[in-house]
C-alpha cells in the first residue's frame, strides 16, 4: 500500500513537473500585446499618438496600414474608416513625421491610383494587429496579410472573384522614380522624400517583386496616368500593377529596401525575404519578438494588466531603430545621414534622447546592453560624421526639443559596464556637446553657452526656454563630471562638478519653485507656477521645478528641508490643475491632457515630470511613492486604442511603465541605482542576458495591498528605497509582503535613502563594480 502511494506521488510530481516545463515552454508574451494601443490620437489630444507597427525589435523599417492622407504624420487613426496602403514607414512621432517612405496597396474593382480617392472601407472587427503581422479584409472582400523583417516584407494579398486585381505602388512626392519589370515580374523604385536631417545624397532604395505574371502596368505622376508605359521619374510617382491571379491562389509580395544603393537592396531582399513565405517570415518575426519580450516574464495580476504590461514593452523595443546594413560580405554598413558617406560599423536613429534617456535606454542598459553597446558607438559615430553627438535624429540632426541627453546615454551606459566605445573620444564629444551649438540647429549642442558659462543660468528672455534648459545642463554636466571621474580625469570632473550645481542659481526662494532671471540677473514679473512655456520646455514650474535630477538632496536643503520637499510634492497632486498657456497662445494638447487625468498640477502625459513621483524616496517618505505609482499606473494606462495618457514619445511613456510596474525606477540615469516603487505583479522575473534571473515576489499583491511592509533581498533584511545595478544583474530574489496600510517608518532612515550626490567639494562617488 505505502509503495502504490509513493508510486502515485511520484507519478503526480512528475505531471506537475511536466506541466510546468509546458507552460514555461508555451509562454508567448507577444500574444498580449496589442499595437492599436494608443492609436486613438488626434492633434488637439493624444492618447499615444501611435500607430501599430509590424516590425522587428528595433528593425531599420516598420510597416503600418494608413488611414492618412499622404504626409500626414497621423498615419493611422483608430476611428478613421478607409485605409489607403500598406506603407513602410520610419515615422518616430507624427511631430517629426516621416522620411524614405512609400505604400502598396491592393485594390479590386476600379483602379484608384490618387491616395485621396482610393481608401477602401474597412472595419476593426475584420483587422487583426500583432507586432509581427497584420491583415484585414476590407468591406469590399480583398484580404490583405503581411510580415516583416527588419528591412523587408511579405505580403499576400487574397483577391475577390470576379473582380480586376491590382497592385498599387506608391513612391510618395518629393522626388521618386519606379520602374516596372515584367518579365522579372518586379517594381525597383528609389524614395526620396523627407521631413528634415538628410543629406542632399539621400534615397531608399526598394524593390518589389510578386509570385504572378503582371498582366498590365502604367505610372501616375499626379496629374496624369499612362497606361502600359513601365517607367517614370517625377516629384511625384505612382505605379499600378494589374495580375490575374487563378481563383484560390493568393498574391504573394516580397519587398525590401536599402538607404545605401539598389545593389544592397537587392542583397537586403535575398537575405531577408527571398524565397519566403509569409508564414516563414511571421514565425520568424514572432520567435524574435518573445525572445526579446521574454527576458521580461510577469506572473500573476489580470489580463488587462498583462495585455498593458507588454503591450508597453513592445512599444519600448521599437526605437531607436537600426540604420544600419549587412554587405554582401555581412559586415555592419549604413548610409550617414549626417555627412551622406557610407561608414562601416553601427548606426541607429529615430530617438529624442530628451524623452528616452529617462527610461528607455536605462531599461536597455539592464535587460538589452547588447543594443546599448551599439547605440553609444552609434552616437560617436554620429559625432565623428558631423561635428556633435545627436539629440532628436531622425534621421540626422532634427531641430527638436533641448538639453543634452546624449551624454546621459553614454554616462549611464559606462557606470553600469557597458565600456566599448573610446573614453577618451567620448569625453571629447561630451566637453564639445557643452561648449558650442550647431550653427543651423538649435537643439543639437548647447544654445546659450556662453551665457550659461558666463552667469551660471540660462537668460530669459534672451535665450527661448532657458529655465529648462539651466536645468537640463545642469544634469548634463554632472553627467560629464561623472564619466570623467571614473577614468580619472579630475581637474574636468572638478569643473564640471561645481556647473551641475548652476540649477541652484534658478530656484526663486520667495515661491518655492524654479523660475526665471534675465541676464542682468533680475528675476522675471508676475511670478505663476502655471504658465506653461516661455522659460519651460511643454511644461510649467510645477513640472520643472523637480527636474534636478541628478541633486534631489541639494533640492530639498533649498526648499527648507525633507518636510517642506514632502509637503510641495503632496500639493502637486492636490493644488487645482489649472493653467495659463502663456506664451504658446493656446491650448497645447499637453496641457488638454494634463487637466483631462485630474490629478492636480501632475502632468504624466510628458516626460519633465514622470520621475517626481519617485521623489519621495529620497526623503524617506517611500509609501507615498508606492501610492502615487499604483495610482497612475491604474488610471492612466490601459490597453486599449486610448491607452495612454499624452504622447507614447519612442518608448518612453511605455518605458516608465515598464519599470514602475517591476518595482523600481531609474531617477537619474548616470547613477547605477533604481528607486523603490510598488510593483504591479505577484511574482516578476528579469532574465538576464548572462543566463542569471532576478525575481520579485510582492506576497499578497493587489489593487489595495499596494504598500510594502516586509521586505527580504535574497533572503536578509531589506528596508533601503533602492536597489542597485549590481544587485539586480547579479541575479537573486527580492520579496516583499504587500499591504493595505503604508508603514511610516520603513524607509525612513538615512542608510535607507538613495545616495547623496558628489559635487566638487563632496565626492561622494558611488562607482560600479565591473
Amino acid at each position: 500500500m505505502r509503495k502504490n502511494f509513493s508510486t502515485i506521488l511520484i507519478v503526480g510530481a512528475a505531471l506537475l513537473l511536466a506541466s510546468c516545463v509546458q507552460q514555461k515552454e508555451s509562454f508567448s508574451p507577444v500574444d498580449y500585446v496589442n499595437p492599436l494601443m494608443g492609436t486613438e490620437s488626434t492633434y488637439a489630444f493624444s492618447h499615444g499618438n501611435t500607430y501599430p507597427a509590424v516590425a522587428v525589435p528595433w528593425g531599420m523599417n516598420f510597416w503600418s496600414p494608413q488611414t492618412g492622407e499622404n504626409g500626414s504624420g497621423w498615419m493611422y487613426t483608430y476611428t478613421d474608416s478607409l485605409i489607403r496602403g500598406f506603407r513602410q514607414t520610419h515615422q518616430p512621432s507624427p511631430w517629426i513625421n516621416d522620411y524614405g517612405t512609400f505604400s502598396i496597396m491592393p485594390l479590386s474593382g476600379v483602379l484608384k491610383m490618387d491616395h485621396k480617392e482610393r481608401g477602401v472601407l474597412f472595419s476593426h472587427t475584420q483587422e487583426a494587429a500583432a507586432p509581427y503581422s497584420y491583415s484585414v479584409t476590407f468591406a469590399d472582400g480583398l484580404r490583405t496579410e503581411l510580415s516583416a523583417t527588419s528591412r523587408g516584407a511579405v505580403f499576400e494579398v487574397t483577391f475577390p472573384q470576379d473582380s480586376a486585381q491590382y497592385i498599387v505602388v506608391d513612391a510618395y512626392n518629393g522626388g521618386s522614380a519606379l520602374t516596372i519589370d515584367r518579365e522579372n515580374r518586379c517594381v525597383t523604385g528609389v524614395a526620396r522624400n523627407h521631413n528634415g536631417g538628410v543629406p542632399d545624397n539621400f534615397a531608399n532604395y526598394f524593390r518589389i517583386e510578386f509570385s504572378h505574371p503582371i498582366a498590365e502596368e502604367g505610372v501616375y505622376d499626379g496629374d496624369t496616368l499612362m497606361r502600359h508605359r513601365p517607367t517614370l521619374e517625377s516629384d511625384y510617382t505612382c505605379a499600378y500593377l494589374r495580375f490575374n491571379v487563378p481563383a484560390g491562389e493568393k498574391l504573394t509580395v516580397r519587398t525590401a529596401s536599402s538607404f545605401i544603393s539598389p545593389a544592397q537592396a537587392l542583397v537586403n531582399f535575398s537575405r531577408e525575404v527571398g524565397g519566403k513565405s509569409l508564414a516563414q517570415v511571421r514565425e520568424e518575426a514572432r520567435k524574435q519578438w518573445n525572445s526579446y519580450l521574454g527576458r521580461i516574464e510577469a506572473e500573476g495580476g489580470s489580463e488587462e494588466q498583462l495585455r498593458t504590461f507588454y503591450s508597453c514593452l513592445y512599444r519600448t523595443l521599437l526605437f531607436p531603430r537600426e540604420f544600419y546594413e549587412f554587405d554582401a560580405q555581412g559586415k555592419p554598413v549604413y548610409y550617414s545621414p549626417y555627412n551622406g558617406k557610407i561608414q562601416d560599423g553601427y548606426m541607429y536613429t529615430d530617438n529624442g534622447f530628451w524623452d528616452t534617456f529617462r527610461a528607455v535606454h536605462p531599461l536597455f542598459t539592464l535587460l538589452y546592453p547588447e543594443v546599448s553597446e551599439r547605440v553609444t558607438q552609434s552616437i560617436l559615430n554620429a559625432y565623428d560624421e558631423s561635428g556633435f553627438m545627436p539629440e532628436w535624429a531622425s534621421p540626422g540632426h532634427r531641430e527638436c526639443m533641448i538639453g543634452n541627453n546624449s551624454i546621459s546615454l553614454l554616462t549611464d551606459a559606462w557606470m553600469k559596464g557597458i565600456r566599448t566605445i573610446c573614453p577618451e573620444k567620448a569625453l571629447e564629444a561630451m566637453i564639445h556637446q557643452t561648449e558650442a551649438r550647431h550653427p543651423g540647429i538649435s537643439s543639437v549642442g548647447r544654445d546659450g553657452f556662453g551665457y550659461y558659462d558666463r552667469l551660471g543660468y540660462v537668460p530669459y528672455p534672451e535665450v527661448h526656454e532657458a529655465t529648462a534648459k539651466t536645468l537640463e545642463y545642469a544634469y548634463a554636466d554632472w553627467c560629464v563630471a561623472r564619466f570623467a571621474d571614473s577614468i580619472g580625469r579630475k581637474e574636468i570632473a572638478d569643473t564640471y562638478y561645481r556647473k551641475a550645481l548652476n540649477y541652484r542659481n534658478l530656484y526663486y526662494p520667495d515661491y518655492g519653485f524654479m523660475w526665471a532671471k534675465d541676464a542682468n540677473g533680475k528675476w522675471r514679473d508676475a511670478f505663476d507656477a502655471t504658465e506653461w512655456g516661455g522659460p519651460f520646455t511643454e511644461g510649467s514650474s510645477w513640472h520643472w521645478t523637480w527636474s534636478v535630477l541628478h541633486d534631489p538632496e541639494g533640492l530639498s536643503r533649498l526648499m527648507g528641508g525633507h518636510t517642506a520637499m514632502e509637503a510641495r510634492l503632496d500639493s502637486m497632486f492636490t493644488a487645482p490643475n489649472t493653467y495659463n498657456y502663456g506664451t504658446y497662445g493656446f491650448v497645447i494638447h499637453e496641457i488638454a491632457e494634463m487637466v483631462a487625468l485630474d490629478m492636480g498640477q501632475y502632468a504624466h502625459g510628458n516626460q519633465p515630470v514622470q520621475h517626481a513621483i519617485y521623489l519621495y524616496d529620497y526623503i524617506g517618505r517611500p509609501w507615498k511613492t508606492q501610492k502615487h505609482v499604483r495610482e497612475v499606473m491604474d488610471k492612466l494606462y490601459h490597453s486599449g486604442s486610448k491607452g495612454y495618457c499624452g504622447d507614447e514619445d519612442n518608448g518612453q511613456t511605455s518605458a516608465w511603465y515598464v519599470f514602475s510596474a517591476m518595482g523600481f525606477y531609474p531617477v537619474c540615469p548616470g547613477v547605477p541605482e533604481y528607486a523603490m516603487g510598488s510593483p504591479l505583479f505577484p511574482k516578476l522575473t528579469l532574465h538576464l542576458p548572462d543566463g542569471k534571473n532576478f525575481t520579485v515576489k510582492a506576497e499578497g499583491n493587489s489593487p489595495a495591498n499596494r504598500y510594502i511592509g516586509k521586505a527580504l533581498l535574497n533572503e536578509s533584511e531589506f528596508t533601503r528605497n533602492y536597489l542597485t545595478h549590481r544587485e539586480l544583474t547579479s541575479g537573486g530574489e527580492l520579496v516583499l509582503w504587500m499591504d493595505s496600510v503604508p508603514d511610516s517608518r520603513r524607509g525612513t532612515q538615512k542608510k535607507d535613502c538613495l545616495t547623496l550626490t558628489p559635487t566638487s567639494t563632496n565626492r561622494r562617488i558611488r562607482l560600479p563594480i565591473l
